[in-house]
């Protein structure tokens, strides 16, 4: 008893995978949080479902076991029963389809008017991120690459074929548009705990939402593998006072770079 609450006391605590992991990662977003409730409604309704119908298969090995009752009991008809197995099973769906659509169209909504605008632009062997509410000119840009680090060459606390080189930093409690396409072949951007998955395809550009409510780092990886060291994607956010410092970090490198070039 003690092993399994320990078990279960361990499940998830993370942003990031762990071993042996069974549920879903700490929810970040309103999004996820809502994916996570309507996985745990269902799970419900699974639960009744199996409880009634294990029930039904043991009354009925019991009553004609050829032990038992040598002679079991011939019914033919039951309309009661026959009436409600033809009633829940169409009530069930109602109570799932409604929340699911919910969530749906919910998922779909892009913010009319973000905070900020962030363009994730996949490549085969990594990725772009650029700050377009940050280019005021061709020389001055926040754009920068993100590589993941190889599986030979973690820091100490990194975890393997997950961390990047450059972080994509974000504000917390702050609605963002993250704008997605590929430079080369069909990628996707995925971030578990902030309940994202938007692939990008050749020719077009999509676009998601989020809005992260606490500040921490936010491990995804990329759904469709089409190269080496380009699947990890790393988001962290940072409280809105310690923002405007870190994008002012990471502007001023690239813009000397520029101006050296």
């Amino acid at each position: 008893m003690i092993v399994l609450e320990w078990l279960f006391l361990t499940i998830a605590p993370c942003d990031a995978a762990e071993p042996w992991q069974l549920g879903s990662q700490d929810a970040a977003t309103p999004i996820m949080q809502g994916v996570m409730d309507l996985h745990h409604d269902i799970f419900f309704f699974l639960i009744l479902i199996l409880v009634f119908v294990s029930r039904i298969l043991v009354r009925a090995l019991w009553h004609f076991h050829y032990k038992k009752n040598p002679i079991p009991q011939r019914i033919v008809h039951g309309t009661t029963i026959e009436i409600l197995r033809t009633i829940f099973p169409s009530i069930i769906p109602m109570f799932i389809a409604i929340p699911s659509f919910v969530l749906l169209y919910s998922m779909d909504e892009v913010v009319v008017d973000p905070a900020i605008t962030i363009k994730a632009i996949g490549h085969q062997w990594y990725r772009t991120y650029e700050y377009s509410d940050y280019n005021s000119s061709d020389e001055e840009s926040l754009t920068f690459d993100s590589y993941t680090i190889p599986e030979d060459d973690p820091e100490l606390g990194q975890s393997r074929l997950l961390e990047v080189d450059n972080r994509v930093v974000v504000p917390a409690k702050t609605n963002l548009r993250i704008i997605v396409t590929p430079a080369d072949v069909p990628h996707s951007w995925a971030v578990p705990s902030s309940g994202v998955k938007c692939d990008a395809v050749p020719g077009r550009s999509n676009q998601t939402s989020i809005s992260v409510q606490r500040e921490g780092v936010y491990y995804g990886q990329c759904s469709e593998i089409r190269g080496t060291n380009h699947a990890s994607i790393v988001v962290e956010a940072v409280p809105r006072k310690d923002y405007g410092s870190r994008v002012s970090n990471q502007l001023i490198p690239q813009t000397n770079q520029t101006g050296e070039a």
